[in-house]
C-alpha cells in the first residue's frame, strides 16, 4: 500500500459518494484525512469540517482552522460538486443565468479552494493538490447512451466545467511547480450509482473493461496523487475510466 503516514489531507465533499471513499482509502494509507463537507459540523479531532466550497469566508475559515490544528496542509482534493438551477436538462431549454451560475459554483468553488490553499503550500514549501475533473472533460458524451433515459443526462455546462478544471489545473501546476508544489487531476469514467440496468449494461458495452466504474476504482489513483511516489508528477489528467476514451 503507498504511504500517506503523517500527511495531513483534506476532501472537499467528503461525505459523498465518492468523496466518503477517498477518505477512507487515505485513512487507511496513513494519512490524517479531514472530510470537508457542507453537511458536517466542524470537529477536527473527529476528522470533520464545516466547508462550503463556493463561500470564500467559508473557505478560508476552513484552511485556517485545518491550519492551526495540525500546523499544515499536505494534500487538498477539490471533489465537492455543488450545482445551481437549470444544472440538468437540453441546453436549448437551460438559461444563460443558469448555465453561468453552474460554472461559478462548480469551477469557480475549485477556483476558490486553489487559490486559498495553494498559498498555504506555497508557504509551506510542498503539498500536493488534486482537482476532480471527468471524461466528459476530455470527450463528448455520446447521446445514444442517454436514449429514451430522460432521468439520466449530462449537461453541457457539465462538460465547460470539467475542461475549464482540467485546464486549470495545468495552468496551476505551471505556477506552483517552482514552489515545490504540484497540480493534477483525475478524470473518472461514469460510476455506477443505481442506474437503470440498462443504462449500465449500455455503458459496459462502451469500455474495454466492461463496466461501469466504482468509488472504490477511482480511489486508488487519488492516494497516489497525494503520496511521494507521484513526486515527479504535476500537470497531470489521470484518467481512470475503463479504457472508454480509449476505444
Amino acid at each position: 500500500m503507498i504511504d500517506l503516514k503523517n500527511n495531513i489531507v483534506v476532501v472537499t465533499g467528503g461525505e459523498g459518494l465518492l468523496g466518503s471513499v477517498f477518505v477512507r482509502h487515505c485513512r487507511e494509507a496513513g494519512a490524517v484525512t479531514v472530510s470537508a463537507d457542507i453537511r458536517v459540523p466542524t470537529d477536527l479531532a473527529k476528522g470533520t469540517l464545516a466547508l462550503d466550497a463556493t463561500s470564500e469566508e467559508s473557505v478560508r475559515a476552513g484552511v485556517d482552522a485545518v491550519v492551526r490544528h495540525h500546523g499544515r496542509i499536505d494534500g487538498w482534493v477539490n471533489n465537492a460538486y455543488p450545482r445551481g438551477k437549470d444544472f440538468s436538462g437540453p441546453f436549448s431549454g437551460q438559461s444563460q443565468e443558469g448555465f453561468l451560475e453552474n460554472l461559478d459554483k462548480h469551477l469557480g468553488g475549485y477556483a476558490l479552494c486553489s487559490r486559498i490553499v495553494l498559498e498555504q503550500m506555497r508557504t509551506q514549501g510542498s503539498g500536493s493538490l488534486i482537482n476532480m475533473g471527468s471524461i466528459y472533460g476530455c470527450v463528448a458524451p455520446d447521446p445514444h447512451l442517454y436514449e429514451g433515459m430522460e432521468q439520466i443526462t449530462t449537461p453541457v455546462v457539465y462538460a465547460a466545467i470539467k475542461g475549464g478544471v482540467i485546464q486549470m489545473t495545468r495552468a496551476l501546476a505551471a505556477v506552483y511547480g517552482q514552489y515545490g508544489v504540484r497540480v493534477n487531476a483525475v478524470s473518472p469514467g461514469g460510476i455506477e450509482n443505481q442506474h437503470p440496468k440498462e443504462f449500465i449494461e449500455r455503458y459496459a458495452r462502451k469500455t474495454a473493461l466492461g463496466r461501469m466504474g466504482k468509488p472504490e476504482d477511482i480511489a486508488p489513483a487519488i492516494v497516489f496523487l497525494l503520496s511521494e511516489s507521484a513526486r515527479y508528477i504535476t500537470g497531470a489528467n489521470l484518467l481512470v475510466d475503463g479504457g472508454m476514451t480509449a476505444l
